[in-house]
């Protein structure tokens, strides 16, 4: 798989190809934390501006994968999976 920023792409894409309940919860937290190191890794930088978007795409998307995968709502995202 050929990914413009894979630090980080790799962690989501295991993200959306698992579908085990209980490998899924230590994907996902892999993910966010990997999207999470490189926003701020990236700060203000205007000229990264499509990676930012990138990532906030990824943010979305497991957030997505979290409600519907593992019934984890918006507003209780924050205590993770267990």
């Amino acid at each position: 798989m050929n990914l413009k920023y894979p630090k980080w792409q790799e962690p989501l894409a295991a993200v959306i190809l698992e579908f085990d309940v209980q490998r899924l919860c230590a994907k996902v937290q892999t993910a966010e934390e990997a999207i999470t190191k490189r926003l701020k890794e990236l700060g203000l930088d205007e000229d990264q501006q499509q990676e930012r978007l990138a990532l906030f795409d990824g943010l979305s998307i497991i957030r997505r994968l979290k409600r519907d995968r593992l019934g984890i709502a918006d507003h209780s995202a924050r205590r993770g999976c267990g």
